[in-house]
């Protein structure tokens, strides 16, 4: 994918205001705190107001993760190493298990009878779709939103002191799939792609990035550099926050965890991906 800010972009990243800045700054900036939802809501109207050639799509998480250039990272799953980047062996084990659970999730996609199947077999990002969001195995996807709140409030799930929100700029957003030669990106839109009976898409607000074209498998992977694939190179803006003091306005409250993961029993779709899971596993 193409490096957002080679040419400057509008950010917040530092203890300063609103300021221009390249991509590498904001990534290596400690982030902007904010000390309401309301502050941050408000900061982020500014960016989208003046970088307004970018779609603002949001990630909340626990912890800031940086290379080895001390860059804020924000890798796929299946890129992820617990120390550097994944060795040969570990990423070809990892798109063996994806391929497999592709064709998992299609015949019980099938059985189940649900909407959309003959769109999950023809596009194979709308299967690595459901199988990142609802966490069957790693895939070569990042899920975001496009909610402030629910970014914000999966960045308050682990009950630290800290958490992070990310602002990512992505190209204008064109139906389910929007894939961008220019960018080098796909921007997937859950809502559109999964049946309507799947709740915990459309509680999340739920999008999912990934590269264009799509990243079929660990050949195609050798063809680029492992920095390519950090969507830390979207990064329009890092904001950072108290978790016990920022949800302090009952006006804009916290999503509970309940709300963000419906259980089975609301959600045919994360029954049917736990079996898919099962299946993977056996």
């Amino acid at each position: 994918m193409e490096t957002i800010g080679s040419q400057k972009i509008w950010s917040f990243f530092d203890r300063k205001g609103c300021q221009i800045a390249k991509n590498t700054a904001v990534r290596q900036g400690a982030g902007h705190r904010v000390g309401s939802y309301l502050e941050l809501a408000t900061k982020i109207a500014e960016l989208q107001f003046l970088n307004r050639d970018h779609v603002l799509l949001f990630r909340g998480q626990d912890a800031d993760h940086r290379n080895v250039k001390r860059n804020s990272s924000l890798k796929p799953t299946l890129f992820r190493g617990i120390s550097g980047n994944p060795d040969r062996a570990t990423l070809v084990t990892r798109f063996g298990a994806l391929e497999r659970a592709e064709q998992i999730l299609i015949a019980e996609y099938s059985k189940a009878k649900l909407l959309g199947i003959e769109r999950l077999k023809r596009h194979r990002i709308l299967r690595w779709s459901i199988l990142q969001h609802y966490e069957v195995c790693t895939t070569p996807l990042l899920d975001v939103t496009h909610s402030i709140r629910i970014a914000a409030s999966f960045a308050s799930l682990a009950g630290s002191d800290t958490a992070f929100l990310y602002v990512l700029g992505v190209p204008n957003l064109s139906g389910a799939i929007t894939a961008s030669a220019e960018a080098g990106l796909q921007i997937v839109r859950l809502s559109s792609v999964c049946p309507p009976s799947a709740v915990r898409p459309h509680i999340q607000e739920g999008y999912l990035l990934g590269e264009y074209p799509d990243m079929t498998g660990y050949e195609q992977k050798e063809n680029y550099f492992p920095y390519e694939m950090d969507f830390g190179r979207r990064l329009v803006a890092k904001f950072v926050f108290d978790p016990a003091t920022f949800w302090k306005n009952d006006n804009f409250p916290r999503v509970a965890k309940t709300a963000l993961y419906p259980s089975e029993r609301s959600d045919p779709l994360y029954r049917l991906a736990l079996e898919v899971k099962k299946q993977l596993g056996e």
